[in-house]
């Protein structure tokens, strides 16, 4: 069944880091969030021109049905890429046609512990996660950024330790942590090479998490328009079997 399509209007942007704005939106019928739940919900962004579109994948937060206000937070890295530069030039009464939202993870208050892990296009999912957890929750997350200027206010419960990264290591920070006894709930996403190569094998080879308490996935793939990384996560899936 096809995903529901939203027209939404920006009403202003923000600043968050150098590197991430977020665009709030207002919409007259948010009904296709409705029933949302996931944290890592996520919408397809119709940019371009009817003749030349170009579909960019986002992650919307704190969606608000009555009301009909959501938000959508950007990366930008100057001029590059498509949707950023989008964001950073956005202005009151811009229109936005999204399809969705789709998503799959959300925190588990039975869980003993939990791991959630990412770089900046993570971090608007991480960020709420974060705020979706029972205030009694414990465990870690671990964010990269491009430099300390690009760290974020970032709210969890008291028994979550939040870590920021600089080096390019995320794996190797993830990797640190010491490992929590009971059941972990995972959640990481961020570049697909990072996440799907290095970090992945690692919780669940090494650590034995099992599949069904993971979310682990890639956001981009570095080097790779979005239309290059999905051609790159269908061969992997086929790899894969």
């Amino acid at each position: 069944m096809p995903k529901s399509t939203t027209t939404l209007v920006v009403t202003s942007t923000e600043r968050l880091s150098p590197g991430m704005v977020r665009v709030h939106f207002r919409s007259d019928d948010l009904s296709a969030f409705a029933d949302s739940t996931d944290t890592d919900r996520y919408v397809k962004l119709a940019l371009g021109t009817p003749e030349e579109p170009v579909v960019r994948t986002y992650t919307a937060v704190e969606p608000d049905v009555a009301a009909g206000t959501v938000a959508i937070d950007f990366v930008v890295h100057g001029d590059e890429g498509y949707a950023g530069p989008w964001a950073a030039s956005a202005k009151a009464g811009d229109v936005l046609e999204v399809r969705g939202p789709g998503g799959g993870y959300a925190p588990d208050p039975s869980a003993d512990w939990h791991l959630l892990a990412g770089d900046e296009a993570g971090l608007p999912a991480i960020r709420a996660a974060l705020a979706a957890l029972p205030a009694d929750a414990v465990g870690y997350a671990v964010v990269e950024t491009y430099d300390a200027d690009h760290v974020q206010p970032l709210n969890a419960p008291a028994g979550v330790e939040v870590s920021w990264h600089h080096d390019g290591d995320l794996a190797g920070a993830v990797r640190a942590l010491p490992w929590r006894e009971g059941r972990v709930q995972v959640f990481v996403h961020g570049e697909a090479e990072v996440t799907m190569h290095a970090i992945r094998p690692y919780l669940l080879k090494e650590r034995g998490v099992p599949r069904q308490d993971a979310s682990i996935s890639g956001y981009w793939r570095r080097g790779r328009t979005e239309e290059g990384f999905r051609a790159w996560k269908k061969d992997l899936a086929a790899a894969e079997g």
